[in-house]
């Protein structure tokens, strides 16, 4: 039963603790909507979105008028756009600006989708829609893309792993006036999950429903309170308080997405528990870490803390939810976590102890800036050693890098907004580029033959 106490402790948390639902995310199938003609195609998509999503915005705002919860973004996910390209061949940025259009349309914040699925190898449309994803970011404003080159059960493809750091320098060169946008709408996956709510990397996967909405909660100004209250906990005590805190926290994303399930008549999916990040003081990610006991995120210990945070999020979360999926823990990107950003200035954070946070993590290297002259080489090696982490691991991992064009280290990006902003970080300089160039794929680990 609900009484005053959980009442009050709610509205404090979204007051004071920057609790908030990071976004409502409707993923709509698009496997109807293949034609044969590109532009019938394209017309198919543009109605089914704008029918189907038509009210998402709307239900967003009243839910949060009703139930004074903060709803940040609504956002759509769709069929990775790849399918849809194979099937009509021709040019895929009309699907990019189609998407585009649509997105106008009915309001919402992104939309989720220019992607493909390219772990065993490349079928019709993934060529083409990959050798796209530069022009198609740089001509839209709310697309977002994602590709997939590697899994635990297929290996890595390191074909893909080549054209994928060439896509991201290309796409930042292109937006090179717009502080390189366009890489931070891209995300390279290993074991991508089908139902994600988070942008960039939202498509909706081929297994799901024909519509359905998913919810993204954010708590880590709350985690971070809740932690400084209790200076002299041990760390078993610590590990209970964060996890009856993500309990408290996914409850609520719980009840926005069963409401707007029920006014939007379509089915709800699941609630993503993960701690989203912003650049707002008080909202990091980083700053939890630090409040367990570190002098700065990047210290020693960094990886132990951050191991027993993602635990404990998920723990406390699965509880609170009918249906917990997505990405779920803690996310670290460096733009858009303030105190990532502090640590990245300092020094204490180098990107070598973020992609060893990574194997903890939900995601992975996520948001960072880096010099404008990398090579594409040594972007496709940062995205073979994370595909790495993840495929071995069995987890999610991601890269999300932005070379900064005509920028060195100690210079910044600002995104404005979510995005935030980020200093220009070291990379290692020596060339990767012969293994990346032998092609092929790295075969599954031996685990991968589990049943």
């Amino acid at each position: 039963m609900i009484n005053t106490y959980d009442i009050l402790e709610t509205i404090r948390m979204i007051d004071d603790e920057c609790l908030d639902i990071r976004t409502t995310t409707m993923g709509i199938s698009l496997l109807d909507c293949g034609d044969s003609d590109i532009d019938k195609s394209c017309q198919k998509i543009y109605d089914k979105i704008c029918t189907k999503a038509e009210k998402l915005v709307e239900t967003g705002n009243n839910i949060k008028k009703e139930y004074g919860i903060p709803i940040i973004n609504k956002r759509v996910s769709v069929t990775p756009i790849a399918i849809m390209a194979g099937i009509s061949g021709g040019d895929p940025v009309k699907y990019a600006l189609t998407l585009e259009k649509a997105a106008q349309t009915i309001g919402v914040n992104f939309i989720g989708g220019y992607s493909a699925l390219v772990q065993k190898g490349f079928a019709a449309g993934d060529l083409e829609l990959i050798k796209s994803i530069p022009e198609a970011l740089a001509s839209t404003e709310h697309l977002c893309s994602s590709v997939n080159i590697g899994s635990t059960k297929a290996g890595i493809n390191l074909d893909a792993v080549k054209l994928m750091g060439q896509k991201v320098k290309e796409a930042a060169e292109l937006t090179k006036d717009q502080d390189c946008i366009a890489a931070g709408k891209l995300v390279v996956f290993c074991n991508a999950p089908e139902d994600n709510p988070f942008m960039a990397g939202a498509f909706h996967g081929v297994s799901e429903p024909d519509c359905v909405i998913n919810v993204g909660v954010s708590g880590p100004g709350v985690v971070r309170a809740a932690v400084s209250k209790y200076p002299d906990y041990s760390i078993n005590e610590i590990a209970e308080l964060i996890k009856k805190t993500a309990f408290k926290v996914t409850r609520m994303g719980q009840l926005v997405g069963a409401v707007a399930s029920e006014r939007l008549g379509v089915p709800f999916g699941i609630v993503d528990l993960s701690l989203a990040p912003t650049p707002a003081v008080g909202d990091s990610v980083a700053h939890i870490l630090e409040e367990i006991g570190l002098e700065q995120c990047g210290a020693a210990g960094t990886t132990a803390c951050l191991a027993l945070l993602n635990d404990a999020v998920k723990k406390g979360g699965v509880m609170a939810s009918s249906s917990v999926g997505g990405l779920s823990g803690a996310f670290i990107p460096v733009s858009e976590d303030a105190g990532m950003i502090d640590a990245a200035r300092s020094g204490a954070l180098t990107i070598e102890k973020l992609e060893a946070m990574t194997a903890v993590c939900s995601v992975g290297l996520d948001m960072i800036v880096i010099p404008g002259d990398t090579t594409p080489e040594v972007i496709s090696g940062i995205i073979a050693d994370e595909a790495a982490i993840g495929m071995v691991n069995g987890k999610t991992t991601a890269v999300r890098v932005i070379p900064a064009i005509g920028k060195n280290v100690g210079d910044e990006l600002e995104f404005g907004g979510l995005l935030g902003s980020g200093p220009v970080m070291a990379v290692n300089t020596n060339s990767p580029a012969k293994f990346i160039n032998r092609g092929g794929k790295i075969p599954a680990p031996l685990h991968s033959l589990k049943n």
